[in-house]
């Protein structure tokens, strides 16, 4: 007989889901056999599957530890979550976690035997012991936002099922306010709110932005620096589509600092040759959230900020501005 007490991670499913999870191999003829004649049971009693579980409930199997075993087909740790990675965490509690993901991380798999941003995660919660993997069987911990690989800043990742989707919600009801910072190409000294509509190519995974379509973008800019030649913005990403800053600003003329797909490749080469730019130089900086109820009260309209990477810094503070160099220099504070 096997006794599993429903976690917080498991609660607010129904009962037949979670035993899908847990005996992941069973066919789902058995699992309802195996109720109807009681060799599952919820809190001591007979159950049909639909019920909805909550924390603290009682899941009984009435099974052998060998069936128990081939259906859930329980397996030593994987390497991939033996990863090592000192991950640079800015926030973290019960819930949720906001890490600084370096340029360079996936931030999940593209394919099977990728290392992304979530096995880096979820090492870190096993290492901690902030999760086990007996767990990791009903429950995974993964991110909220995703950024390109090449782009650095603040990724969210969900401890818990409330953390999960309780940030997830955040991002879809555009709730939670997004900055970025990058340099662009061409002297920018206002601030711009723009909009138009995004086209995606899946073949070659790039996008155009055209003056009407199906998948409207909105992002606004404003300033912090500049000079002839180029501009340190800060963006607000209002709608979040894929690539949407890097083509979105190339459309308007000014193209991303080592954008090598949508920027200008005279201007990058400079820059690669001097500083080493291979990748676009963008970095999600900030991420202001609003007010919140429990469980998730203590980050309520909190502000939370990523310092920007090395070769960034770098960046502003070897730039000779005409405008602005007190703000740029403040960036890092």
């Amino acid at each position: 007989m096997k006794e599993i007490i429903i976690s917080q991670n498991e609660a607010g499913q129904r009962l037949d889901k979670f035993l899908k999870k847990y005996l992941a191999k069973a066919p789902g003829s058995f699992l309802y056999k195996m109720l109807r004649k009681k060799n599952i049971v919820l809190n001591g009693k007979k159950a049909t599957g639909n019920e909805k579980l909550g924390v603290g409930d009682s899941v009984k199997l009435f099974l052998a530890d060998d069936t128990i075993g081939k259906f859930a087909g329980l397996a030593p740790i994987k390497e991939e979550y033996q990863v090592s990675v000192n991950l640079d965490i800015i926030h973290e509690d019960a819930n949720v976690l906001f890490i600084n993901k370096p340029a360079g991380m996936l931030s999940q798999k593209a394919a099977k035997d990728d290392v992304s941003m979530v096995e880096h995660v979820i090492a870190y919660l096993l290492a901690e012991g902030s999760i086990t993997q007996e767990e990791l069987r009903t429950f995974r911990p993964s991110i909220c936002n995703r950024l390109d690989r090449n782009t650095s800043g603040l990724i969210v990742a969900g401890k818990t099922l409330i953390g999960l989707q309780a940030m997830a919600r955040l991002f879809k009801d555009r709730t939670l306010k997004k900055y970025y910072l990058c340099f662009v190409k061409g002297g920018i000294r206002r601030r711009e709110h723009i909009y138009g509509y995004l086209a995606k190519n899946e073949k070659t995974n790039k996008v155009t932005i055209r003056e009407a379509g199906d998948t409207p973008i909105e992002t606004e800019y404003v300033p912090i620096a500049y000079n002839q030649e180029m501009t340190l913005l800060k963006v607000h990403l209002i709608t979040g589509r894929t690539h949407q800053i890097r083509a979105h600003l190339a459309s308007k003329g000014h193209p991303l600092l080592g954008d090598y797909k949508y920027g200008d490749a005279g201007w990058n080469r400079q820059f690669q040759e001097r500083y080493q730019v291979r990748a676009q130089q963008l970095h999600a900086y900030q991420m202001k959230l609003p007010w919140m109820e429990a469980p998730l009260d203590e980050i309520s309209g909190m502000t939370f900020t990523a310092k920007v990477p090395p070769l960034f810094w770098r960046l502003i503070k070897e730039t000779t501005w005409e405008h602005g160099i007190q703000e740029a220099l403040e960036v890092q504070h």
